[in-house]
């Protein structure tokens, strides 16, 4: 065999390992992926129920591209808010465990730091994580770690009148 084609040999067996090897790093990762809070598309929600402590629960709805708070005489309400309210829908979670690995009264969800109701879905926000800028969220049997950039916070304008 010519030294050329033994090159080329080489070379193709190197770039066929290679391919090799990347696809077995993306198939371990798509395994170990903890995916998103919820399945929902943030985009698509419509129904938005919000309970803080000692706050009466909010309720809103989007309408015609814009949200209005429900509770009382409906109002338009500040839709860059409650679009970061819909948003937690596709938080990246960091790690998922089950809820019975948990005492729920330890993590701050008993009673929750906050509940948000995303169309039907229940995400309860506990306390902070000791290993960083983190919060446990149950959704349904298991504990999700998400950022703190998602814990539902109390606004300093819930709702606006837009004419």
């Amino acid at each position: 065999m010519k030294r050329a084609t033994r090159q080329r040999l080489f070379l193709l067996l190197a770039a066929m390992a290679l391919l090799a090897l990347a696809s077995w790093q993306w198939q371990r990762d798509a395994r170990h992926a903890t995916g998103n809070l919820t399945a929902l598309d943030p985009a698509a929600i419509t129904h938005v129920a919000l309970t803080l402590p000692d706050a009466p629960a909010q309720h809103y709805e989007k309408r015609d591209g814009h949200w209005w708070r429900l509770d009382g005489t409906p109002q338009r309400a500040n839709d860059a808010r409650l679009n970061d309210l819909a948003g937690t829908a596709a938080a990246p979670v960091l790690s998922w465990r089950p809820a019975g690995d948990f005492d729920p009264a330890k993590i701050g969800l008993a009673p929750p730091r906050a509940s948000l109701v995303l169309d039907g879905q229940t995400l309860e926000f506990g306390e902070g994580s000791v290993t960083g800028p983190q919060h446990y969220v149950r959704v349904g049997r298991r504990i999700a770690l998400v950022s703190t950039r998602y814990m539902p916070r109390s606004p300093a304008t819930s709702t606006t009148e837009l004419h």
